[in-house]
């Protein structure tokens, strides 16, 4: 038997892990959606893959001041509110200028934006409910242990919020990691 696992969303045709990515990967007909989860600074669960925006959102242009002394804006410096505000675009090599896959969705067209993991689980069980299919979630925690120095337990945040979405045996469609 083989598993389709949709790897941050159909993240070949749309910007990484946004809701549009996640919507188009369940519709290609993936069997798992996977969602790296990393926290803001209020300890909402954020659906990106790095610990930092610079790679994939306006952040330079939308907080220009809040970089910290290595250069790079992270995301539990951040509100979920002040994370709402910020634009998603295709992945950047590290002069934020060139894409890192040229030939995929074009950089800072469209209007994408970072979400939470609650907006993910909902927006799945919801497509699962309208196509009559049952489709999984893999969520995997980004640097517990960067996490912890920061003050943020990242992984009882997420699995209390596994549970309330009805994650809570073995039987559930989820593979967490």
């Amino acid at each position: 038997m083989t598993i389709k696992i949709a790897h941050r969303g159909a993240s070949g045709y749309l910007p990484e892990h946004t809701l549009q990515a996640t919507s188009y990967a369940h519709a290609l007909g993936a069997d798992y959606i996977e969602q790296d989860v990393v926290l803001s600074k209020d300890s909402v669960p954020i659906v990106l893959h790095d610990i930092y925006l610079n790679s994939v959102t306006n952040v330079r242009k939308k907080f220009g001041n809040r970089k910290r002394v290595d250069g790079k804006w992270y995301v539990s410096d951040f509100t979920l509110s002040e994370l709402k505000e910020l634009s998603v675009n295709e992945r950047l090599h590290s002069n934020e200028k060139e894409a890192v896959y040229p030939d995929r969705f074009p950089v800072r067209k469209g209007n994408f934006q970072i979400s939470t993991l609650g907006e993910h689980i909902e927006l799945i069980q919801g497509l699962n409910i309208s196509t009559k299919r049952n489709v999984g979630i893999y969520p995997e925690i980004k640097r517990p242990k960067w996490h912890r120095r920061e003050g943020l337990d990242i992984s009882r945040v997420i699995v209390d919020m596994l549970k309330k979405y009805g994650y809570s045996n073995h039987k559930d469609k989820i593979f967490l990691q």
